[in-house]
């Protein structure tokens, strides 16, 4: 089975959120919901300013805490390691939305809780995600890290810097950060594995 892993360059990324709007009609996602949004972060003091655009979404992490606390099984990972919800099993309880260190999962006005997945349903078809499918800038790298020659494994090897959010919480994310200026306080720490 595949490893999918997503990598977005900072560097390339310009805040234009085609990839949000692309996920939203994809995914059929509720108003007043995201699965993906994009954060303006600034850095530094004036004259000496400096500011990116971050795009997060699930990290699908390879140690999901939203998974071990979820009372029904619905948040489970599959085999090719993409974090999901079986909105059919999902009682909305919500532990999992506050196990989630990224705040990347929300209550589906249908009666369950939402969350990126990769588009699965993409996937199953042999296409990318629409967010990647979609980035103007070509940011965006998907495939399987286990294949040296996938376009996510390609951009990680390429990169100067590789990254991820919140290393600390020890949930090693699939989702990472390429070439992110340093002052902005991403780290290599619980990179990939």
């Amino acid at each position: 089975m595949a490893r999918y892993a997503m990598a977005i360059d900072l560097s390339s990324c310009v805040g234009c959120a085609a990839c949000a709007v692309a996920c939203k009609l994809e995914n059929e996602v509720p108003p007043g919901a995201s699965r993906l949004w994009i954060r303006l972060e600034e850095s530094g003091t004036f004259p000496d300013l400096a500011m990116q655009y971050r795009p997060e979404q699930c990290m699908q992490c390879a140690d999901p805490p939203c998974v071990g606390v979820c009372p029904t099984g619905a948040s489970h990972v599959n085999d090719d390691g993409i974090v999901l919800v079986d909105a059919e099993t999902c009682i909305a309880c919500g532990a999992c939305i506050a196990a989630c260190p990224y705040g990347a999962r929300y209550f589906d006005e249908r009666g369950f809780v939402g969350k990126c997945t990769f588009c699965e349903h993409r996937l199953a078809e042999g296409r990318v995600p629409a967010c990647v499918e979609t980035c103007p800038t070509l940011c965006r790298s998907f495939g399987d890290l286990d294949d040296a020659n996938s376009d996510v494994s390609r951009a990680i090897r390429a990169a100067h810097r590789v990254e991820v959010l919140k290393p600390e919480q020890g949930t090693h994310p699939k989702l990472v950060y390429l070439d992110a200026p340093a002052r902005f306080g991403l780290t290599r720490e619980g990179v990939l594995r």
